[in-house]
Order: C-alpha cells, then sequence, then structure tokens
C-alpha cells in the first residue's frame, strides 16, 4: 500500500487477511477495510465502490486496475505465493 494509507492504518509494508473462497479483488478490499476501518473510503469510493483515481493494483506483476472486482486472483496470490499490490499511480509521465 502507498505509504500515507499504511500510516493512517498503522500497519507495515505488508498485511495478511484471511479470505474465504473464492478469492477476489472485492473479497480482499472488504476484509482490508474490515480489518483496518480507517481505510474505508480511501481505496474505494463510499457510495460506488470504484477505485479511487491514483490508485493501481498489481497483482502478478500485472496491471487489475480495471478489472471486474469480482475476478477471481490467480492461485498463487490466493495462497500467499504472491502479493496484491496497491501502489499509488505517478501522473505526468
Amino acid at each position: 500500500m502507498p505509504h500515507h494509507l499504511r500510516t493512517l492504518a498503522g500497519v507495515g509494508a505488508e498485511v495478511e487477511l484471511d479470505i474465504a473462497a473464492p478469492i477476489t479483488m472485492r473479497g480482499v478490499l472488504d476484509a482490508l477495510e474490515a480489518q483496518y476501518p480507517t481505510l474505508r473510503g480511501t481505496i474505494r469510493e463510499y457510495g460506488t465502490g470504484q477505485r479511487r483515481p491514483f490508485l493501481r493494483f498489481f497483482v502478478c506483476e500485472e496491471d487489475w486496475s480495471h478489472e471486474s472486482v469480482d475476478a477471481e486472483l490467480p492461485r498463487a496470490v490466493a495462497e500467499g505465493r504472491e502479493p496484491l499490490l496497491i501502489i499509488g499511480a505517478i501522473a505526468g509521465g
């Protein structure tokens, strides 16, 4: 997660979550917001649940920012062998 969100949640560089299958982006974000309520509304918009501008999601070195939040994440992520990265986007080239 970007530094400012880690600071807000009071966590380190990595967060481990326990999520029931199927493992989806929605499930991960729901669990993250449930475990760290201060993050509600910082990653997704309150009303729409849409990803906030200037945040990107990377899964297995691929940009998943525009994938459906209900798409199952790869097994490597679900098993904890690969991280799901929430990265602050950089504008301006």
